[in-house]
């Protein structure tokens, strides 16, 4: 399930090497706890909440209120988590390194180092690929991921943490995916999203409420889209039906008056998806996919496909997506900010425990253990 988004400001520096080694080696003693502790799965539970690795990034004693949180958070982990030793194995990163991460999900698995099977090997890597297809492509909120974090156990569970940017209002959103409880990647995939910066209208293919939306844009496609091109304009002077509302005849010899009216989010209507856009659309059609998540997976069908169908499914059907922006809470300031708390308190208490207990047990010098132990009193 995707569990939850944080939006926090676009820094573009990097943080120092003296303080990332810092943080390579809390991390690892901080994980190594939890495993111990709690298990595998448990750690994925934590990394998956967004109010937990805000909190753990604040614990490792970086500049928990900015973009750098997650890059350099997810990169200490991966330095500072072995797999041999802890069962978890971290993929992917920020940039370039976030393509290789079906690579190294590949070379972990044939590593030796983990029991997983081709075929369970696949499947991590379709659940890498579509959980950040769905975040660039289904909830269209005007971040553009460049940075993916896979994080995956011996036995199949994964998570997912990745961000995107929004270079207009420099801001940079989070999302947070946990393989427990996931049963569609196209369908109310989170429990909750939090952020600092709400935008205006986001189409939002995965809400409940976009479902209609959803099995009418695969039929469109099923029943071969050449007939949609009519719904487009090739270019800007081009008028098409759809601009026009024919109001009530006055009389039998007066032409009908012509006023001019623009459908709700019309604008998909002035846009060419181009002969590569068409040919994508004519591919699915011969596919035939079965789901609206077998037609999202397949090569192409990016943002202005699912949002063109989208929009002609509303204009010829009626069956309006989400507009609404799905992110929720302010997870950047610990609740303090006026926002709802993200969870309830017992949960709330339970994740500051689990923090608390790990740095506790930490093998660290007792001046880093009060170092951290203060951030988190200052983070909560």
């Amino acid at each position: 399930m995707k569990t939850g988004t944080v939006n926090l400001p676009l820094h573009y520096g990097r943080a120092p090497r003296w303080l990332f080694d810092r943080m390579v080696k809390l991390s690892h003693e901080i994980t190594r706890m939890i495993i111990y502790e709690y298990g595998t799965n448990e750690f994925l539970h934590r990394i998956a909440d967004p109010y937990w690795f805000q909190a753990f990034s604040c614990v490792l004693g970086f500049d928990w209120h900015s973009s750098g949180t997650t890059t350099t958070t997810c990169g200490a982990l991966k330095m500072a988590i072995d797999p041999q030793e802890t069962g978890i194995a971290v993929a992917g990163g920020k940039g370039r390194a976030s393509r290789k991460t079906p690579d190294e999900i590949r070379a972990i698995s044939e590593s030796g180092l983990f029991s997983l099977s081709e075929a369970e090997t696949d499947e991590l890597i379709y659940s890498s690929r579509m959980s950040a297809k769905v975040d660039n492509t289904c909830v269209q909120d005007g971040y553009q991921l460049y940075h993916h974090c896979f994080i995956f156990t011996e036995k199949g569970d994964w998570a997912v943490v990745q961000q995107g940017m929004n270079d207009e209002d420099r801001y940079a959103r989070r999302y947070h995916w946990l393989s427990s409880g996931l049963e569609r990647f196209v369908c109310e995939p989170h429990l909750g999203i939090c952020c600092d910066h709400v935008g205006g209208e986001v189409l939002d293919m995965t809400a409940e409420v976009s479902e209609e939306t959803r099995k009418t844009s695969l039929d469109l496609v099923k029943d071969n889209p050449d007939h949609l091109m009519r719904y487009f304009r090739s270019d800007a002077s081009q008028m098409t039906l759809f601009d026009f509302d024919v109001l009530p005849n006055p009389s039998p010899t007066t032409p009908p008056p012509l006023s001019l009216t623009m459908p709700a989010h019309h604008p998909v209507l002035d846009c060419d998806l181009g002969k590569q856009g068409w040919k994508v659309l004519r591919n699915a059609y011969e596919l035939q996919p079965e789901s609206y998540e077998e037609l999202l997976s397949l090569a192409g069908m990016g943002p202005q496909k699912v949002r063109a169908l989208a929009l002609v499914s509303d204009l010829i059907y009626g069956t309006e997506p989400s507009w609404q922006d799905p992110a929720t809470y302010s997870f950047a300031h610990g609740g303090k900010d006026g926002y709802p708390y993200p969870v309830d308190r017992d949960t709330y208490d339970q994740t500051i425990e689990v923090l608390r207990d790990a740095i506790e047990g930490a093998e660290i010098g007792e001046k880093e253990r009060y170092r951290a132990i203060r951030r988190l009193g200052e983070f909560v």
